[in-house]
């Protein structure tokens, strides 16, 4: 009856099975044993050599990210209801000593090259202003929507060719990929992703949240930055072996599925309720307060996402028995 947030889902036996088994003596931080598979089964997946740090949290993820791509007197160039704009307390300011957050707008929280570009005009070349570094990207958006690999990769041209480095917020990034067909790969470095905040925490992981380094020269800062900000768990190996499970099997993609497929079964019976198109695990509806009300006497849980308009989570353990009744409370209205 919950459907107010994937991060409310429980965590998935596996990976509950995963975190037993690592707990057995080992070397401590990121020395162990399973921390040091994480960069051949993530570049195995990526195809490609990456690596991969573990933390506890897509803020810190996030922040952390942007910290290697910008300067403090720079800036980073996001949707303005970007997750790091609009929900993270100011973090990745605090992380890069004082980097400017710069909104864009766009349908659907999507940028795209001629938005960045509208914006970059914007900006005087002279020292009297906060100039762009880095682009940020969240795939899957905030309204739920999956950026195509052909959108990717138009922004990832405009940043090469305006000296701008990109990171993408993946929080919900298997979802998007579960969406669109597409590889991985081809959702993040080949088209132009320097550094990718791959979340699992939302998709049945307890606390993991992966951080992809696909610029090798990052990657010592990156390990000196996580201790520094004090993301380096004495007990790591009980986040990379969360991660190692959701990898194995392709878990993680599996999850994202049944997530994707309980948001569209809710989607069917909304109609021109919807408010977006429904391309992830997340549907938001026009809802009047007195429907809206209706739902919840009748149990079901969700955010109210401004005047007169919901926001419904279906997350990886959501089955056709879970939200039937809600589609069809919905249908009822």
């Amino acid at each position: 009856m919950r459907f107010f947030s994937d991060n409310a889902a429980p965590v998935a036996p596996a990976i509950m099975a995963a975190i037993e088994q690592a707990n057995a003596p080992d070397t401590a931080y990121d020395g162990d044993t399973l921390s040091g598979r994480l960069d051949a089964a993530f570049s195995t997946l990526f195809e490609r050599e990456v690596v991969v740090l573990w933390v506890s949290t897509g803020t810190a993820a996030n922040a952390l990210a942007l910290s290697l791509l910008c300067p403090p007197y720079g800036g980073v160039l996001c949707h303005e209801y970007a997750h790091i704009l609009a929900d993270e307390c100011g973090a990745p300011e605090f992380y890069t000593h004082g980097a400017r957050l710069m909104g864009c707008t766009g349908q659907g929280g999507k940028l795209d090259a001629d938005t960045l570009a509208s914006r970059l005009a914007r900006v005087r070349p002279n020292i009297h202003q906060v100039q762009p570094h880095a682009v940020s990207l969240t795939n899957a958006t905030e309204s739920g929507l999956s950026y195509r690999p052909s959108e990717i990769a138009a922004i990832g041209k405009f940043c090469r060719e305006r000296g701008l480095a990109l990171h993408m917020d993946g929080a919900r990034f298997a979802n998007a990929v579960a969406f669109s067909g597409a590889s991985p790969a081809e959702l993040s470095w080949q088209g132009g992703v320097d550094i990718l905040s791959f979340g699992f925490t939302k998709n049945g992981a307890m606390n993991a949240e992966a951080l992809v380094l696909f610029n090798p020269a990052l990657v010592e800062e990156a390990r000196r930055r996580r201790k520094r900000a004090g993301h380096l768990l004495s007990k790591g190996r009980f986040i990379a072996a969360q991660l190692l499970a959701m990898l194995e099997g392709d878990r993680w993609l599996d999850h994202a599925r049944a997530a994707n497929r309980a948001a569209q079964r809710l989607a069917a019976g909304a109609e021109d309720r919807l408010l977006h198109p429904v391309e992830a695990n997340e549907v938001f509806l026009r809802v009047s307060p007195e429907e809206a009300g209706r739902l919840r006497a009748s149990g079901y849980e969700f955010y109210d996402w401004g005047e007169g308009a919901v926001r419904l989570v279906t997350s990886w353990h959501h089955g056709e028995a879970d939200v039937a009744p809600l589609a069809h409370a919905i249908a009822a209205l």
